[in-house]
């Protein structure tokens, strides 16, 4: 599965609101009311990750995760990764 262009990951992140494309990842950080609902939001994550053999890079700040996606063996943003980027909006808060 090949990189997409920048101009072409930031056509798609049109569809993907709270996204961005920074450092050759598409990222984004959601909040939660407390610490228990980010952790309980991750690891639902995790399950969907995990089912489509993707491995986000997470960052977990009490009520706050920071999510990075980008296919490492690659360089860069895939398909793959707007598809889990969607994933991640249908799981995020006010989903």
């Amino acid at each position: 599965m090949a990189a997409l262009s920048d101009d072409e990951v930031r056509e798609a992140l049109g569809a993907l609101p709270g996204w961005e494309l920074a450092g050759g990842a598409i990222r984004r950080e959601l909040r939660f009311a407390d610490f228990r609902e980010a952790v309980t939001f991750v690891v639902r994550l995790a399950f969907e990750a995990e089912a489509a053999d993707h491995h986000p890079d997470l960052d977990v700040r009490y009520n706050k995760v920071h999510i990075a996606l980008s296919t490492h063996s690659e360089g860069g943003v895939t398909a793959k990764d707007l598809d889990l980027a969607h994933a991640v909006s249908a799981l995020g808060p006010g989903a």
